[in-house]
C-alpha cells in the first residue's frame, strides 16, 4: 500500500483534478480532492523551459486496484484520507464518487452533512444520487463521530461545534424498525413494498441488519 508520496510535481491537469510527483526518478499520476488540488503549488519553470526545483510536497494517498488498473488517489492530510476510506466503505460509493464528495464536502462539512441528515448536500456532488446520499448518511451517522471526535466536542466554539440532528427515535418512540422503513422509503420503495419486506425482518435486530434483510426479501420479489 502506498500512504504518502513525497516529491515534485511535474505537471498539473486542473480539468481532470490529477497531477505527476516525481518521487525517486519515478513520476505518480495522482487524482486528487479539489481542496487537496488547491492547497498544492503550481511547478515552476525557468524562461528557457527548465522546470526549477521546488521544495517537495507530500500527500497522502489511496491506492485502487482492479483487473484493468491500479489507480493513485492523494489528500492533503491524513484526515481527508481517512474520511474518503470512510466513504469507501459505503455501498455504492466507489474511488471517483468519493472523490466527488470530498471535493464537495470536506471533511468538517461531510460531517455535518451526516450528522443532521443532509442528503441534499451529499447527493450534490457530481454522480452522487439521493439514494447513494441517503447510504452514506445511514451508514456512517454513528461512524464518523468515533473517528472524528474533534468535530464533536463540547469544547468547541458555536461555530466549530457539529451538533447531530435531535434523536429520531427517542423524539418520537421509534425504533430500528422504524429507522429501517425510513431508509427503505429513501431508496424509492413504496409503503406496501416495506410493509411486506419488513415482515421477514426480526424486530429486535439493529437496523442495518432488518435493513438487509428487507433488500433481500425485495430483490428476491
Amino acid at each position: 500500500m502506498i500512504e504518502t508520496l513525497c516529491g515534485q510535481i511535474l505537471e498539473v491537469n486542473a480539468a481532470a483534478s490529477a497531477l505527476v510527483i516525481e518521487c525517486a526518478g519515478v513520476g505518480f499520476r495522482v487524482t486528487v480532492t479539489a481542496r487537496t488540488l488547491a492547497s498544492l503549488p503550481a511547478p515552476a519553470f525557468a524562461p528557457d523551459g527548465t522546470r526549477l526545483e521546488t521544495p517537495p510536497i507530500r500527500i497522502w494517498t489511496h491506492l485502487a486496484l482492479r483487473e484493468d488498473a491500479a489507480d493513485l488517489y492523494g489528500f492533503a492530510d491524513r484526515e481527508e484520507l481517512t474520511m474518503y476510506r470512510l466513504l469507501l466503505s459505503v455501498s455504492g460509493v466507489g474511488p471517483k464518487a468519493g472523490l466527488s464528495i470530498l471535493s464537495l464536502l470536506p471533511p468538517k462539512k461531510l460531517a455535518f452533512a451526516v450528522a443532521n441528515g443532509d442528503t441534499k448536500a451529499i447527493a450534490k456532488a457530481p454522480g452522487v444520487g439521493e439514494k447513494t446520499a441517503a447510504m452514506v448518511v445511514l451508514k456512517l451517522k454513528d461512524k464518523i463521530p468515533k473517528q472524528f471526535p474533534q468535530f464533536f466536542t463540547p469544547g468547541a466554539s458555536d461555530e466549530e461545534l457539529i451538533r447531530p440532528a435531535p434523536d429520531k427515535k427517542a423524539a418520537a418512540g421509534s425504533s430500528a424498525m422504524a429507522d429501517a422503513r425510513e431508509a427503505l422509503a429513501t431508496l424509492g420503495y413504496s409503503r406496501s413494498e416495506i410493509a411486506a419486506a419488513l415482515k421477514h425482518a426480526d424486530e429486535g435486530a439493529e437496523a442495518d441488519e432488518i435493513i438487509r434483510t428487507a433488500l433481500s426479501y425485495l430483490v428476491k420479489n
